[in-house]
């Protein structure tokens, strides 16, 4: 037998590289801007953090079945003599979406800890907001990182993709 053991390394990056792809996507930018939208929505109500948390919560998944259900129908057989099945168009679609979800998980937690009095409201909104910048921003440097930009293109990438999360931190600001 000719077959070499798998250098761990290579594992590690392809694996590195795979998450990054996966998690990197317009999903995930819309993801976290739509949870940083709704943190501002329910902060121009006076909402406390369990209000925001609840309204978050489930909009992002009434918003990610729509992605799924819109990804299912569109990429089930569209073009004339694509035989893909509903059930691989649906897990295509599951798949794709992830990033939507994933990039929730973080603001919803810090909003989950407002929620259950661990931190005061105010603090687990603004928190959760400018972990929203945080997030944006290392979506766009890893964007350019998978396409091996240079330093400069990268951080400008982080400092693009953050600005929407400063301009709802802005609303919020001006709502208040």
């Amino acid at each position: 037998m000719n077959e070499r053991a798998p250098d761990p390394a290579e594992s590690d990056a392809a694996l590195v590289t795979r998450v990054r792809v996966g998690f990197v996507t317009e999903e995930s930018v819309y993801g976290i801007v739509l949870v940083s939208g709704m943190i501002v929505v329910s902060g121009g109500y006076r909402a406390t953090a369990w209000e925001t948390f609840v309204s978050v919560i489930g909009t992002v998944f009434v918003f990610w079945a729509a992605h799924i259900y819109a990804g299912t129908v569109a990429g089930h057989g569209v073009v004339e003599g694509d035989d893909t099945t509903l059930a691989v168009a649906f897990h295509r679609s599951v798949r794709r979406s992830l990033g939507f979800l994933l990039s929730a998980l973080l603001p919803c937690f810090v909003l989950l800890l407002g929620a259950l009095e661990a931190i005061p409201d105010a603090l687990a909104l603004w928190t959760a907001l400018w972990l929203g910048v945080v997030i944006l921003a290392v979506l766009g440097f890893s964007a350019f990182t998978v396409r091996g930009s240079s330093w400069p293109v990268r951080i400008a990438g982080a400092l693009g993709t953050a600005a929407f999360g400063f301009a709802m931190i802005a609303l919020k600001a001006i709502i208040h």
